[in-house]
């Protein structure tokens, strides 16, 4: 595990456990780099991160604390895509293009604290509304915690509302970026040329570990993104 995902995971173990609840001061970066025996830069780069993740609050000249609960619900909630789309009361369906066990490779191994080379559970699903593809949701699973994941039909119910089941959820963060296609996912989305998409990575945990890291990509032309936020 790189040295700043350790200094990320013992931060998210603090919090989830309730040891630090929101408001709670956090280590200052030189504490946590004598304690990992790191660079004051990584371990920056460890609470930056925490920081755009939405766990954490960072205030020049006041240090960092826990953020408050609200600040912590994503303003992207997690649900279930096929009800967001019956919802609009349109047609869902789904189609599995990938559905395996395969080696992880450096970046999965270290999304899913696992080992480079270890086995995990990989997919990739294009959902559809209507007759358009408007996500295609490739996701790695950790087998030790899911570990009959390959076994379910998922063009009868999405993996989000499998793993609720069998792993429910206590955290989860995201990264957004805007990206162009590519090939293969320009066919996945059925697009007749690239054009730009919003890309979601995600990570959840159960109480039990790092359940699954998912990258989430939607056309541009096909999703909107908002939300409601209450401030008390």
């Amino acid at each position: 595990m790189a040295k700043y995902s350790a200094i990320k995971k013992h931060i998210y173990d603090k919090i989830a456990t309730g040891e630090w609840p929101e408001h709670h001061p956090v280590s200052s970066e030189n504490a946590l780099a004598l304690q990992f025996k790191v660079s004051r830069m990584t371990a920056r780069r460890a609470l930056q991160e925490l920081a755009d993740e939405g766990l954490v609050l960072r205030t020049k000249g006041s240090g960092t604390v826990v953020a408050p609960i609200k600040s912590q619900t994503s303003f992207m909630a997690i649900r279930n895509i096929a009800d967001e789309i019956r919802g609009r009361e349109h047609d869902y369906h789904a189609k599995v293009h990938v559905l395996r066990r395969e080696h992880a490779d450096d970046h999965v191994a270290e999304m899913l604290n696992k080992q480079p080379g270890d086995m995990v559970y990989h997919s990739v699903i294009s959902h559809f509304e209507n007759d358009l593809p408007v996500q295609v949701e490739e996701r790695y699973v950790n087998p030790d915690l899911v570990p009959d994941y390959l076994q379910q039909h998922y063009d009868q119910m999405t993996p989000h509302e499998y793993l609720c089941e069998v792993q429910p959820l206590t955290e989860a963060s995201h990264q957004i970026e805007a990206v162009m296609p590519s090939h293969q996912l320009c066919q996945w989305l059925q697009l007749s040329r690239p054009e730009p998409c919003l890309r979601i990575q995600r990570r959840t945990w159960s109480a039990g570990g790092v359940v699954t890291y998912a990258i989430l990509t939607h056309p541009g032309s096909r999703f909107s993104l908002g939300g409601h936020l209450q401030f008390s």
